[in-house]
């Protein structure tokens, strides 16, 4: 991210880029809508060292043992499953990299991890030629590669394991040992969160009940959303941080040996995956936790005035309260539709889209002239057009918009005034009977 972004309080950049201040008005306020992206550091048993990786629904359901160890279905893949019922795919980092790799005779496993002991190497005689061998690599009872070999040397490192045996003999199913997970650290966040800048996502996730890696990722949010312009929300478990781009989850899982911070997997697909005409209030709990909805009346409403994002019990379902983020006090900059996750959406993709098009099309390729705004004006108009009619807008005039040269040569200002849809969550309605 060379080029400057973020807010501004004073026209003193020092970088060229697009600043862009989203503020409330003042007590009155070629398009991507492709979302469904989230980040999240995770502990796993499997997996690349060190490096962010993406993980797709589909690879979720059709390679996750080769990437995570796990087959689909397994209790492991609990909460990454909650995930995908939103989100379309993933940047993982493992948290627990630095372990050791399982290894025995013939081979080393692909990953270091304890999930590396359960794979297996047998070596046979082939049936049909006697002077090769069939080479099968298993993973828990699963085969998941078979070779038929004449020598060591042919053999090709599969998705499991790295070959490193000279020579060949029969052998049983047997195990790779020696395979330990990294230990994880205040450290391995911060790690995360330094590789996970090169990346563009919608929602950041995190499953910690730690309040010093807690205020970590707000800090880091923070910085993200205002100092470098990259527009996303961290999902957050009992975490107040009076801040828009912060989603507090304020529900308890209750399954045993399960995280109690694991409705965060949910959560973040839900604001991930949502598009910017659309909520997740009243969105319905379909995973798999046993999620803690014990709310009187009075403690839900609490709820709401404390910033939380909480489920509640809608008959036998769980369902979202309310699609709202952290933020709690307002300010003639920052009224009450910055606390709505929605408005969010529509405005991070408002500061995103303008300063794609200025970085690529307007930054030190057009003059700074009249016809140089007008084209940039014409892109606004487009852009929150293209807003409008996906039901996000209101209807805006063209004098809503204005572009004017700024204080400096090479500066250029604009400002827009829009009004925000919302949803519909309250009625108010009078019968009258005679």
């Amino acid at each position: 991210m060379a080029l400057g972004g973020g807010n501004f309080t004073s026209r003193n950049k020092v970088l060229p880029g697009t600043y862009i201040n989203v503020v409330s008005t003042a007590r009155s306020m070629n398009l991507p809508n492709s979302r469904g992206t989230a980040a999240m550091a995770l502990e796993l048993d499997w997996g690349i060292d060190n490096e962010v990786f993406e993980l797709t629904r589909v690879d979720l359901q059709k390679k996750s043992r080769e990437i995570l160890g796990y087959d689909y279905n397994s209790p492991k893949l609990k909460g990454l499953r909650d995930l995908f019922l939103n989100a379309n795919c993933v940047y993982i980092y493992r948290l627990n990299s630095g372990g050791v790799k399982a290894e025995n005779t013939y081979s080393v496993a692909r990953h270091s991890g304890v999930k590396g002991n359960e794979i297996k190497i047998t070596v046979a005689r082939n049936v049909e030629d006697n002077a090769k061998f069939d080479v099968i690599t298993v993973v828990d009872t699963l085969a998941v590669d078979s070779q038929t070999v004449a020598s060591a040397e042919e053999l090709i490192d599969n998705a499991y394991v790295q070959f490193k045996a000279t020579s060949l003999s029969e052998v049983v199913a047997e195990p790779l040992t020696g395979g330990t997970n990294g230990i994880v650290t205040g450290d391995s966040h911060q790690l995360a969160l330094d590789k996970f800048e090169a990346f563009n996502f919608n929602a950041l996730g995190v499953i910690t009940t730690d309040d010093v890696i807690k205020s970590l990722y707000v800090a880091y949010t923070k910085r993200m959303r205002d100092e470098v312009g990259a527009k996303f929300q961290t999902v957050i478990y009992n975490k107040r941080a009076n801040y828009e781009g912060v989603v507090n989850v304020g529900n308890k899982v209750l399954d045993e040996e399960e995280h109690e911070a694991s409705l965060v997997y949910f959560v973040t697909g839900a604001i991930a995956g949502r598009g910017i005409n659309e909520s997740n209030t009243n969105r319905v709990y379909d995973g798999e936790y046993l999620v803690d909805t014990a709310y009187t009346q009075t403690a839900l409403e609490n709820a709401i005035k404390a910033g939380e994002f909480v489920l509640h019990s809608v008959g036998l379902e769980a369902a979202v309260l309310k699609d709202i983020n952290s933020l709690v006090t307002i300010s003639d900059t920052k009224g009450d539709i910055f606390k709505d996750n929605k408005a969010i959406r529509i405005s991070d993709m408002i500061a995103v889209t303008i300063s794609n098009i200025f970085n690529m099309k307007y930054l030190g390729k057009i003059g700074n002239s009249n016809t140089g705004r007008l084209s940039f004006w014409v892109d606004l108009i487009r852009i929150l057009g293209d807003i409008r009619d996906m039901g996000a807008i209101e209807p805006f005039a063209d004098e809503d918009v204005i572009v004017f040269a700024g204080e400096d040569k090479n500066a250029v200002e604009a400002e827009m005034n829009i009004t925000i849809i919302g949803t519909m969550e309250q009625l108010y309605m009078t019968v009258r009977v005679s």
